[in-house]
């Protein structure tokens, strides 16, 4: 399968270097360093499920590339408008481009591009880095994307993202083949705003938002707010969503840090907007409070751009 990945980062990085390691025509979209770094040596992945380094087409030029059969848009959610610009010259007739950002709003942004046909939406659940220009380091084994139709769900899995899945399967990604995509997104995100927005916020690792009662509290209020805006929404999302994110987030490890907290340490731009922003703004246009999600995106919005604080 001809493959182009739209962002050659952390995750565009992964997925394209295994795909082009499992003998796929795969051409990475990348930029400065990291695109120079890539057509010299190659895309090195450094994992606890052993290191390998493939050898991916690179282009800064889609144009270069031309119509492909699956383009994977692994762009940060704040440069998905830009990037879904430049989309048309790898869209043939039958090409599907599936979405990998985080929130529920990439689809639509792309579908503005590619038609709502083409489009595919998937939730990566991935714990990955771009260590290096042309350096991918994979903490954790995870490697999994939940995807399927978006514009379009049906009662079963279509035939195109079976294929796709199996596809993917083959090179070693945890593929999830899902009938309704947007059940797929929620689900991420009614775990990932929180969790994201409160580790953020307090400035903590995971581990303090386990132990301190009232944090954990609010953790549990936050994902109910937004399942809340989901089924208001129309979403089908499970009865039991909430307790299910709960126990996750109970489990999960405690040194574990969100990336928009690693984002907002580090000074760079957050995805503040396509998180706890489009819970808020969800819940506002169906009538659905979310108190603590609006407290969240309060205190991180005058962050999104980069850092900010007393003159």
């Amino acid at each position: 399968m001809r493959v182009a990945v739209v962002g050659a980062g952390a995750v565009g990085g992964y997925f394209g270097a295994k795909l082009a390691a499992a003998g796929h025509d795969v051409a990475v979209v990348a930029r400065g360093a990291n695109l120079r770094a890539i057509r010299e040596r190659g895309l090195l992945v450094w994992s606890p499920l052993g290191d390998f380094l493939a050898r991916p087409r690179a282009e800064d030029d889609p144009g270069a590339i031309g119509p492909v059969d699956l383009v994977l848009v692994a762009v940060k959610t704040y440069d998905l408008e830009a990037a879904a610009a430049r989309l048309p010259p790898l869209l043939g007739p039958e090409t599907a481009v599936l979405t990998l950002q985080n929130g529920v709003d990439a689809p639509e942004v792309v579908a503005r591009v590619a038609g709502e046909r083409a489009v595919l939406a998937g939730a990566a659940y991935i714990a990955t880095a771009l260590a290096a220009p042309g350096l991918v380091v994979q903490t954790g084994t995870y490697r999994r994307i939940a995807f399927g139709e978006f514009f379009a769900p049906e009662a079963s899995i279509t035939p195109r993202v079976a294929r796709i899945a199996q596809m993917l399967a083959a090179a070693d990604i945890q593929a999830e083949p899902v009938a309704d995509a947007r059940v797929a997104l929620w689900d991420k995100l009614v775990y990932l705003a929180p969790i994201a927005g409160l580790a953020a916020a307090a400035r903590v690792d995971t581990g303090i938002l386990q132990r301190e009662p009232a944090l954990r509290d609010a953790f549990v209020a936050a994902a109910g707010e937004a399942a809340a805006v989901a089924r208001a929404l129309g979403i089908p999302i499970a009865g039991d969503l909430v307790d299910r994110v709960t126990r996750f987030f109970e489990r999960a490890p405690a040194a574990m840090r969100p990336s928009l907290l690693m984002d907002l340490l580090a000074g760079r731009r957050l995805e503040v907007e396509a998180l706890q922003g489009a819970i808020v703004r969800r819940g506002a246009q169906a009538g659905v409070p979310t108190p603590v999600m609006a407290t969240l995106y309060a205190v991180l919005k005058p962050h999104a751009e980069g850092p900010a604080g007393l003159a």
